[in-house]
């Protein structure tokens, strides 16, 4: 049995994690919206029509942050088409996704929905066919207390107090060819500065020379980096991008999704190097970042907003007819396979909590989503809902820098661990967890090395394993759940050795005095 050592210390920390991190994304797409959070006539719907056991997934999760309303239906959408008495607002072909939008749900109800969810919104601006006139006016509406027109009417609309919404993507994926009202970098740029310039105004920000703003709460602004890192634009989309918005601007978005591709001639390595790829892939745009930051001669740090991230297998052409409301799209049912590559894509982002602070699965219900409903019905927990339930709740704290010697396969991206780990320390709740992916299609035996603690204990651990790597979850039974194991010993204080399962995700939960 090969053995690995990992190595960390309660002093080396890469960087403290955003809660942030673990946000997650609704996009008026298939049945995210439509009979995924809302849907009247349920038997478990509210008042306003939320379905309260999604809600309860979705607190069972750890949601903090949801994007809304896009994706690539923000590029088309205008935001006055949801708010106001239902009967009156029109239905829309949206051209994103050739369905028909009814709009039935709009901004009032997805704050509603945020505040029943307990998440806080994450809201986007239409920089497609949109203007900066209706993104300042959207934050008015959405921000400012009351006695103009456009904020009288969301108290009309029966919310008096302001939303009071702190993050906003500015458009997306604006880089792509497929996006409503594509544009080029130096147009995008341009557009975005001038955007995050009236939307900061919209919000009471006046900067004054030397620096201090005269807002009590600003915004938290995203600008749109590259879909991916395969676009022949990257990364100098990122760099034009940002040489216009710097000093305007937060945080600057990335997108990624992975697939398990069976025409590739290695599809299962390709498909588990995924994770050390999404690494390069960030460490090339914070390289980036850096680049542009040294050249506008900033001192702010504009962090990373991995607002798009999932594995995304569907390929299967589309079924459901044009102009259809809330059809039946993008409904990947995850394998087994599927939750050992998310777990380690999880892990990828936890080692890069110093730069990447914000995060959005994508999407939270029903559309490559960890959540599925039936209509009218039940629910069920996907193979990834696991490792991120045990993730967002328990790796807090800070990333702690590893150190391992795992060996190496080849694969598309180049090389990739066998054994793929993240370990956070939370000071605050004197507890320890690490995450471990064994990637071999063998058991390893593992020797942590946990140094810098005292009293380390282990309090939990359970592990994810199938020899069916293809095993699904359904509405009838959920197969692929965390197991129980039994609680390690931890010698001389600080070293804990593990025998993982072959093609396995493993959790740990240590105490710290």
């Amino acid at each position: 049995m090969k053995r690995t050592k990992i190595f960390a210390d309660a002093n080396l920390a890469i960087g403290e994690v955003d809660p942030h991190l673990y946000g997650s994304f609704i996009e008026h797409l298939g049945r995210a919206v439509y009979e995924g959070i809302y849907e009247p006539g349920h038997p478990a719907a509210d008042a306003d029509g939320f379905r309260r056991d999604v809600i309860g997934l979705i607190k069972e999760l750890g949601v903090p942050v949801v994007r809304y309303p896009g994706g690539n239906f923000l590029s088309g959408y205008d935001w006055t088409d949801g708010i106001g008495p239902r009967e009156k607002r029109p239905t829309r072909l949206d051209l994103a996704w050739f369905t028909t939008e009814t709009n039935e749900f709009g901004t009032d109800e997805f704050m509603k929905w945020c505040r029943a969810a307990g998440v806080e919104p994450m809201m986007a601006v239409n920089m497609g066919t949109g203007t900066i006139k209706e993104a300042a006016r959207l934050v008015e509406y959405c921000n400012h207390a009351g006695g103009t027109t456009i904020s009288d009417l969301r108290r009309a609309n029966g919310a008096e107090q302001p939303y009071n919404v702190r993050y906003w993507c500015i458009g997306n994926e604006m880089d792509g060819p497929w996006q409503i009202g594509h544009l080029s970098a130096e147009e995008y740029g341009r557009k975005a500065l001038e955007a995050a310039k009236v939307m900061r105004w919209a919000n009471g920000e006046l900067k004054e020379e030397s620096g201090a703003s005269w807002c009590a709460s600003p915004l938290k602004l995203i600008v749109s980096g590259s879909s991916n890192h395969e676009m022949k634009t990257f990364p100098e989309w990122d760099r034009v991008v940002l040489e216009h918005t710097y000093k305007a601007v937060d945080y600057l978005s990335m997108h990624r999704y992975y697939m398990y591709d069976e025409d590739r001639e290695d599809p299962l390595e390709d498909f588990l190097g995924s994770a050390d790829d999404m690494g390069e892939y960030i460490a090339t745009l914070q390289a980036t970042i850096e680049y542009v930051r040294a050249k506008v001669r900033s001192r702010k740090q504009v962090k990373i907003s991995f607002d798009e991230w999932n594995i995304w297998s569907v390929t299967a052409p589309r079924r459901e007819p044009l102009w259809k409301k809330a059809p039946h799209l993008l409904e990947d049912v995850y394998t087994f396979q599927d939750a050992l590559v998310f777990a380690g894509l999880m892990n990828t982002l936890l080692n890069h909590c110093d730069v990447v602070k914000l995060g959005c699965l994508a999407q939270l219900v029903n559309v490559i989503a960890p959540i599925m409903t039936e209509k009218g019905g039940r629910t069920f927990r996907q193979t990834t809902f696991y490792p991120f339930r045990y993730l967002s709740s328990s790796a807090r704290g800070a990333t702690l820098r590893t150190f391992s010697d795992s060996d190496r396969f080849a694969n598309m991206y180049g090389e990739a661990r066998y054994i793929n780990e993240a370990v956070n320390y939370d000071r605050a709740r004197r507890t320890v967890c690490v995450s471990i992916c064994n990637y071999a299609q063998e058991a390893r035996e593992v020797e942590l090395e946990l140094r810098s603690f005292e009293g380390l204990k282990a309090e939990e651990y359970v592990e994810m394993h199938s020899n069916d790597l293809f095993a699904v979850n359904s509405f009838d039974e959920e197969k692929i759940v965390p197991v129980q194991r039994e609680l390690p010993a931890v010698k001389d204080g600080s070293r804990v050795t593990l025998k993982l399962a072959p093609m396995s995700w493993n959790f740990l939960k240590f105490s710290v005095r």
